[in-house]
């Protein structure tokens, strides 16, 4: 049996009442991807929450970083896994599947990252990104020069651990939301 993929429990703005620069997003995500992924719909609801939100997920995600796409993909991926987020899980799983080109070790990180196939800098990467998702986190001069060992920058680690916080924050609303990953997700980056 399918569950209903819908975008809220709170519901969401109706396409014909958003804002112009919201209903821009949608066209293009759906120019793009064929489809208007229910993250976007769901804080359509709140507009200035909907800017704040894209605002800082596109600059993590896609921003200049020394982090690659599929390695910040791999630590959405791991975060949403250990906090039970299907959305993000889902959806980034399908990022990680296209970006990475390897939807075994994008499989192997939803399921569990510390018996994934993973690289010594990935694994590294992930422990500390499951580390920040940890209640009272803070970090420790070991851990940080653990991260400098395995290749990572100061500019990196910050960038780990903003992700990693940021998706805590994500994983939690999408619970409270109720969000359910787009049908579509399922599909993409397999072969």
């Amino acid at each position: 049996m399918q569950r209903p993929s819908f975008a809220s429990r709170f519901g969401e703005t109706p396409e014909a009442e958003l804002p112009e620069d919201i209903a821009a997003i949608y066209r293009a995500n759906r120019e793009k991807v064929g489809f208007v992924p229910n993250v976007f719909r769901a804080y359509s609801r709140r507009p200035e929450h909907f800017r704040a939100f894209m605002h800082y997920h596109d600059v993590l995600m896609r921003g200049k970083s020394g982090l690659s796409r599929a390695e910040r993909e791999a630590i959405v991926v791991a975060v949403s896994s250990e906090n039970r987020c299907q959305y993000c899980m889902t959806a980034h799983g399908a990022a990680l599947r296209i970006l990475g080109k390897d939807a075994e070790l994008a499989e192997q990180i939803a399921n569990n990252w510390r018996t994934a196939d993973l690289t010594p800098r990935w694994r590294a990467m992930l422990a500390f990104a499951s580390r920040v998702n940890e209640p009272g986190f803070a970090a420790s001069d070991e851990e940080i020069e653990a991260l400098h060992g395995a290749g990572f920058s100061d500019d990196d680690v910050w960038d780990v651990a903003a992700i990693a916080a940021f998706f805590g924050l994500s994983n939690r609303m999408a619970g409270l939301m109720d969000m359910r990953p787009n049908a579509e997700f399922y599909a993409m980056g397999r072969e």
